[in-house]
């Protein structure tokens, strides 16, 4: 198993980062086996942005990850914390720019359906960082390759990650940008029952590089957003 350390710096931001460092070194080791899915946990939601008469444009996709994640990706990135705690602007702009290059294999977190089909989505754009209450905070926009009209057909959001590698929660309540009215979403979140919970179960057993049979096993954990226009 290899441990990535965080790069030494200089003041007591970079003293926190060096003895979280040596805490993460001290967990892992006696963590044997490490079990698996998911291994990222991810907070966030998905805002809609709507034109006139209610046209779906774009969704507004928020992730939150937690203060070890944080820190974790940060210095995978060779960054570290300022000595206020915080992201000084040139490394927040440094990292808006390296984190924009998407992988490939990326499927985006927020699936868009509508009428039981899924609506195709452009690359993610837009991309914005910040650092808020020690919680890295990453934003990005989703457009439709063709605007749907609300007012004619319901659509939903599940919000995951196919592999379930990510465990992705509704935590932020969505927003209907530019919209009449007479739009309002509601927000389903997953109720487990006791097949979920045996899959998962089942789940925890994987290593770390190995993925589960279903490609989309992912969707069966998913808390999902109703979107209706009257």
């Amino acid at each position: 198993m290899t441990i990535r350390l965080f790069k030494q710096s200089g003041g007591l931001a970079g003293t926190k980062l060096n003895c979280f460092a040596a805490t993460c070194c001290a967990v892992f080791a006696c963590a044997a086996p490490l079990q698996a899915h998911p291994h990222v946990f991810v907070d966030g939601g998905v805002d809609f942005i709507l034109s006139e008469n209610n046209m779906l444009e774009a969704l507004q996709v928020t992730w939150v990850y937690d203060a070890f994640e944080t820190l974790y990706i940060l210095s995978s990135y060779e960054m570290s914390l300022n000595e206020d705690g915080g992201l000084d602007e040139e490394t927040r702009q440094k990292f808006v720019q390296l984190r924009s290059t998407w992988p490939s294999d990326f499927d985006g977190s927020a699936h868009l359906f509508t009428e039981g089909e899924r609506v195709d989505l452009k690359w993610p754009s837009n991309l914005d960082a910040h650092l808020i209450d020690g919680k890295l905070q990453l934003t990005f926009r989703r457009a439709l390759e063709t605007p749907l009209d609300l007012s004619r057909v319901s659509t939903r959001v599940a919000f995951y990650e196919s592999t379930y590698f990510y465990a992705f929660s509704i935590t932020k309540e969505p927003q209907l940008l530019g919209a009449a009215e007479t739009c309002s979403a509601s927000v389903t979140p997953f109720n487990p029952d006791i097949q979920d919970l045996d899959l998962k179960a089942a789940l925890a057993k994987l290593g770390r590089e190995e993925t589960p049979e279903n490609d989309q096993v992912g969707a069966l954990f998913a808390d999902r957003i109703s979107v209706t226009c009257a």
